[in-house]
């Protein structure tokens, strides 16, 4: 049997990028809240939030490393399987991955080191500062990248001259239309996946016993955001879906499985999408949802599959429940964080154990949402790797075989395995020690003290032979 290159290299950059995914974020939303337990600590002077962020800050620098291991790759790919849409789009790409070089990398160089062995070594506003900075490091990275991926999504202020991209407006490139709402989206997935972490781990110890004041605090501040944060998150979703709409109809046509144009197409809760046959089995679905939500009339008329050619259509089945595995987890979020900050309100939130178990079983929903969300936004915009631009197909690197793009596949599988099984059973360690006290401030503790002169050694007993009259 021959091996499909082009097949290969989409199976190997998916998995390099699911696997990538889901440490930035979280190292996002997590950098973003170490910073704010900092502030509550320095202005409390309360040794409760200082254990917390010097707790989240051990979890940060676990999962930090595993993302920069596993985002190495990334950049070697464009070359191995995708030359010539490296060579094509390289104008753009260079540009943007160098300014994420030298503003978030460099930013987050600087100060890493700062915030993670700098505590009492130096002054509280320094530590401050680098947990900052680190934040803001982590931001910049993702607005870089989200610009690159949504330029890729909707390609604005360029024209292409002898083959290659030429960017003719910077401005519009980088702010491209898609961009503002996948980076809004973004940023408050990084704080849900975040979030449900931080609550999910502080239940899990309230449960235990371990740490309580500190964790009851970390759990009634974060569902209290979570409250505010998961409905919010549906309202950008849908301004989202709205601008996909006008910009990757055939993409919306995927999510909402509507093969045929239609006004008044139903919202379908379940089906069965056949792209052979253009059409779903088994549909339920709701009667003029989706015109309702797309267009805000129930009259809407939805653009259908079938508008454009057979190898034009993104695969269907995938797109289509991707969407509404995120949707469905993003409902049940929104659900916890109303429940959860009730039970606060309430002041129960402490004996309700069922409701504290359930919250720790939801750890890994924001990162299987974030997952269906990038398929949805990545295989519904194919086979197109640059929209309308460069299919997939023309992006392959000409002498790439089969058997090549399989070796590295393998290759990448088992280096991504190494790499996860050592930092879950770090991360299992940093969780299993708990909440732990951590050196008192003073003014020299945990500072390294100054040479002592010749005098002072020769006073002290300490000074060697030749110092002495």
């Amino acid at each position: 049997m021959e091996l499909d290159p082009l097949f290969l290299s989409r199976l190997q950059f998916a998995f390099v990028v699911s696997f990538h995914a889901i440490f930035p974020v979280f190292t996002i939303g997590l950098a973003s809240y170490i910073a704010v337990l900092e502030t509550i600590a320095l202005r409390t002077a309360s040794p409760h939030w200082e254990r917390l962020a010097a707790f989240w800050i051990k979890v940060f620098a676990v999962v930090f490393g595993m993302g920069v291991v596993s985002g190495l790759v990334m950049a070697f790919q464009f070359g191995t399987n995708w030359s010539n849409f490296a060579y094509v789009a390289s104008n753009f790409l260079g540009p943007i991955l160098a300014y994420e070089v030298v503003t978030a990398f460099f930013l987050e160089a600087a100060f890493l080191g700062v915030l993670l062995f700098g505590r009492n070594k130096v002054p509280p506003g320094l530590h401050l500062l680098s947990a900052y900075m680190v934040a803001i490091g982590t931001f910049i990275s993702s607005f870089w990248i989200l610009s690159a991926n949504s330029w890729m999504q909707t390609p604005t202020g360029f024209e292409i001259r002898d083959g290659m991209v030429h960017v003719t407006s910077w401005f519009e490139a980088i702010f491209n239309p898609s961009f503002p709402y996948r980076f809004a989206h973004m940023a408050l997935a990084s704080f849900l996946t975040g979030g449900f972490v931080v609550a999910g781990v502080s239940a899990l110890f309230v449960l235990r016993g371990h740490a309580v004041e500190s964790a009851q605090r970390a759990l009634k501040m974060t569902l209290v955001l979570l409250a505010f944060i998961s409905p919010l998150q549906l309202f950008i979703g849908d301004m989202h879906g709205l601008n996909t709409l006008e910009h990757q109809p055939i993409k919306v046509a995927a999510m909402e499985g509507v093969w045929h144009t239609e006004k008044g197409a139903p919202l379908l809760l379940f089906a069965l999408p056949d792209q052979a046959k253009e059409t779903n089995h088994a549909e339920i679905g709701i009667p003029k949802l989706a015109s309702v939500i797309l267009k805000h009339d129930p009259e809407g008329e939805i653009k259908g599959l079938t508008e454009v050619a057979p190898d034009k259509r993104p695969p269907v089945l995938v797109v289509f429940w991707s969407f509404r595995v995120m949707v469905g987890i993003g409902m049940l979020m929104i659900l916890a964080g109303l429940v959860g900050s009730f039970l606060v309100w309430r002041g129960t939130l402490l004996q309700s154990r069922a409701f504290l178990r359930t919250l720790v079983w939801m750890i890994p929903a924001p990162f299987i949402a974030v997952l269906a969300g990038w398929f949805v936004t990545e295989i519904g915009r194919q086979p197109y790797l640059i929209y309308g631009v460069m299919t997939a197909a023309q992006a392959l690197t000409p002498s790439l075989q089969g058997w090549m793009a399989l070796l590295t596949l393998i290759g990448y599988a088992a280096v991504y395995a190494v790499v996860f099984t050592a930092g879950l059973h770090y991360l299992r360690k940093v969780i299993n020690n708990g909440i732990t006290d951590v050196p008192a401030h003073g003014a020299d503790a945990g500072r390294p003290k100054r040479p002592l002169s010749a005098v002072e050694l020769e006073q002290s007993g300490m000074a060697p032979s030749f110092f002495k009259s």
